[in-house]
């Protein structure tokens, strides 16, 4: 069975960093992207960050560039994401996701397997 496993997230103050990490774990195939979305109350699910399995291209919404930064380490079959300077509009439970191949790798609805997400909350 494939499971992809969130963790890291907690309560941090504003201008705070966490580091939010995505075990893969259970699938011989490799994904196309691996991607971080999150979804906060009342909103829909967004796209926050992605990297290609293949070739490495990474990806960002408006609003985590040059405050987040997604990476990834084969060895562990991990992807993670490290947010700097956040914000409490970041607050949200964060999910990482596999796709098979997508031209919208910001798009949750190309992808197919999911965390069970984290939860990240910015507050003073």
């Amino acid at each position: 069975q494939v499971q992809l496993v969130e963790s890291g997230g907690g309560l941090v103050q504003p201008g705070g960093s966490l580091r939010l990490s995505c075990v893969v774990s259970g699938f011989d195939l490799p994904f196309y992207h691996i991607g971080w979305f999150r979804q906060a109350p009342g909103k829909e699910r967004e796209g926050v960050s992605y990297i290609s399995v293949s070739d490495g291209k990474i990806g960002y919404s408006d609003s985590a560039k040059g405050r987040f930064t997604i990476s990834r380490d084969d060895v562990k079959d991990t992807v993670s994401l490290q947010m700097n300077n956040l914000k409490p509009e970041d607050t949200a439970v964060y999910y990482c996701a596999g796709d098979d191949l997508s031209l919208k790798p910001l798009d949750p609805k190309f992808y197919d397997y999911w965390g069970q997400g984290t939860q990240v909350t910015v507050s003073s």
